[in-house]
């Protein structure tokens, strides 16, 4: 058996690839088409013109419903090995609940472009990276909580990794942006696709692009550490017929609502 048939192993892997192919698809399209430079443009700024828009749009889409699907197993899978702890349930739910706003603005990042509305292209992205970074955090100190018993003591230091890697780059991008677009440099740059280096302001133009794709690859790599976890859950749906024909009026008992419970667990 291959190691992404075990278990639910293939759906962090696939978010993870998708996502990464997503922004590798639409930034080779953009530079086929010479809409923005090849040295390390904004991710944003790849998915800003047709057709490469469209691409970028639709995968980005799917990434979220894949986003969705794996935070919502890793609470299924957290809520099932503790069942009894009532700081690992509750930092477990507000994990949950971060992570689908951090889908939420994805979905916004794909359907918004940033040179048309951008400032609702900024509230999605600080959904997506500022908040999913706290869930991060919140899934790193779950995985402190279930050592060693649950955890082994290497993932947890992996994830801290990973965290202080994306906590870096939201740091470097956010004080390059701001030094950027203070107005020393012109106005206006938002619109700005092509980038000469004598230009004022390239230095920190490029700091901010290279810290965006660090930004975006550690928030991915983060996922990539469920895999080995989801390797060990699996997924079942049991239909429960509630009469014999579609005409019938369903009849439910307290044993039958119990039954659909339990099928429909992780």
């Amino acid at each position: 058996m291959w190691w992404f048939q075990q278990g639910l192993s293939l759906l962090p892997a696939a978010l993870v690839v998708w996502s990464a192919a997503s922004f590798v698809f639409s930034y080779i399209t953009a530079i086929v088409l010479h809409h923005v430079d090849p040295l390390v443009p904004y991710i944003s700024d790849t998915g800003t013109i047709p057709p490469e828009r469209c691409l970028f749009g639709i995968m980005l889409n799917i990434s979220t419903f894949l986003g969705v699907a794996t935070m919502y197993v890793r609470y299924k899978q957290v809520y099932a090995l503790n069942p009894e702890k009532a700081k690992i349930l509750k930092l477990n739910k507000i994990g949950l609940t971060l992570g689908l706003m951090s889908c939420f603005g994805l979905c916004i990042i794909a359907n918004f472009q940033k040179c048309i509305l951008y400032y609702i292209h900024v509230v999605g992205a600080c959904l997506t990276f500022g908040v999913g970074a706290v869930y991060m955090l919140v899934q790193t100190i779950l995985s402190y909580l279930m050592q060693p018993e649950l955890h082994s003591k290497d993932i947890f230091w992996v994830r801290l990794c990973v965290f202080l890697w994306c906590c870096s780059s939201i740091v470097s991008m956010f004080v390059s942006s701001v030094v950027l677009y203070s107005g020393l440099y012109g106005t206006n740059l938002v619109q700005k696709l092509h980038w000469d280096p004598q230009d004022k302001g390239y230095t920190a133009h490029i700091v901010s692009t290279v810290s965006e794709w660090s930004l975006a690859f550690s928030f991915l790599s983060f996922f990539l550490t469920y895999i080995r976890d989801f390797q060990k859950i699996s997924l079942r749906t049991v239909a429960s017929l509630q009469g014999r024909t579609l005409h019938s009026s369903p009849q439910r008992s307290g044993t039958d609502e119990q039954t659909l419970l339990v099928a429909g667990s992780i």
